[in-house]
């Protein structure tokens, strides 16, 4: 079977703070190490009461110094909040510390609203995300003895980089640019077999990729039985429908009837964007996961599951990783 991969926004559970949430966090990556996951990638977001891994490449030196050979990432830096010399010298430094293990998967998208974006002084109305692809690739590249400016560290230690999209533009820029290509089905399940499709067929062979490798994010929620799971899902769809009401909060505890919590149309829109999502019991886990890989054959799949109960999120993960 395929590699299997974690996508963490080390949450902030209701009642507590984000010093909980990293103490939970590498907990996890020390499970999820132990279990025979592939990588641990966190997510940039901003702004988000819900969401502890802000300062993303800080909460990933975290993960990595306490464990020892999963491989840690972003998934992703929101490159347009950045100067790509300020990435290069944070992977640069984490690839020193922690050699073989760092991953650097970029997004497009600025991970908030657009206050924060502006407050995070890098706004513009200008896309520049390819040529700054190009910008941070080249200083994480070999040494230009011509060039006046260096990532230090950062130079010569071709850290990987990944491009990470929930829409069919940055499908077609990993392929152009012969990088491998992460969708965010987890949130955005909609153009996913398209993005697929299209970053297959448009891949250019680069240095660091011979030829396409996709990796495909999903929330499953797994627990002894369907019922059980079916209601530790409701955090995620409570979070999704404070969000999309713009009211974002601390990841909620499970309820036992979703629609008492929202109205049709927020239910129908949770619905859509978890489209992909897989909970229940040990053996409809396996089966969904078996029946999504056949169906869109990614090269590694990345899971995530916003679960309030941190045993409870364990757990989950662990029948995950048995299930393949």
């Amino acid at each position: 079977m395929i590699p299997l991969s974690v996508l963490d926004l080390c949450p902030i559970l209701e009642g507590g703070c984000a010093a909980d949430a990293f103490r939970n966090s590498l907990d996890l990556a020390r499970h999820a190490e132990a279990w025979g996951y592939q990588r641990y990638w966190l997510a940039e977001h901003h702004n988000v009461p819900g969401v502890a891994s802000a300062a993303t490449a800080v909460v990933i030196a975290h993960i990595a110094g306490g464990t020892r050979t999963i491989r840690v990432g972003s998934g992703g830096v929101m490159l347009p909040n950045h100067s790509p010399l300020v990435i290069a010298e944070q992977f640069g430094t984490l690839a020193s510390l922690f050699p073989g293990r760092i991953d650097l998967g970029l997004g497009r998208a600025p991970g908030t609203d657009g206050l924060t974006a502006r407050a995070l002084r890098r706004g513009s109305a200008v896309d520049t995300f390819p040529q700054d692809v190009l910008e941070l690739q080249a200083y994480l590249g070999p040494e230009r003895p011509m060039h006046p400016v260096r990532a230090i560290p950062g130079v010569g230690l071709n850290v990987p980089l990944w491009l990470l999209g929930s829409s069919l533009y940055s499908a077609q820029l990993a392929a152009h640019l012969g990088l491998p290509f992460a969708f965010a089905a987890h949130f955005a399940p909609t153009d996913l077999a398209q993005a697929l499709q299209l970053y297959r067929a448009g891949f250019q062979p680069s240095a660091q990729l011979e030829r396409p490798y996709a990796m495909v994010c999903i929330p499953v929620v797994a627990a002894e039985t369907d019922a059980e799971a079916a209601r530790l899902l409701t955090s995620l769809q409570l979070a999704f429908v404070a969000l999309r009401r713009g009211t974002p909060r601390q990841l909620p505890p499970p309820v036992d009837d979703i629609c008492q919590h929202c109205s049709p149309t927020e239910k129908a829109g949770v619905d859509q964007a978890l489209a992909r999502s897989i909970a229940g019991s040990p053996a409809t886990v396996s089966a969904g996961l078996r029946h999504f890989i056949a169906e869109f054959q990614p090269d590694e799949l990345m899971i995530t599951a916003n679960i309030h109960e941190h045993a409870a999120r364990l757990r989950s993960f662990e029948i995950a990783a048995g299930a393949l």
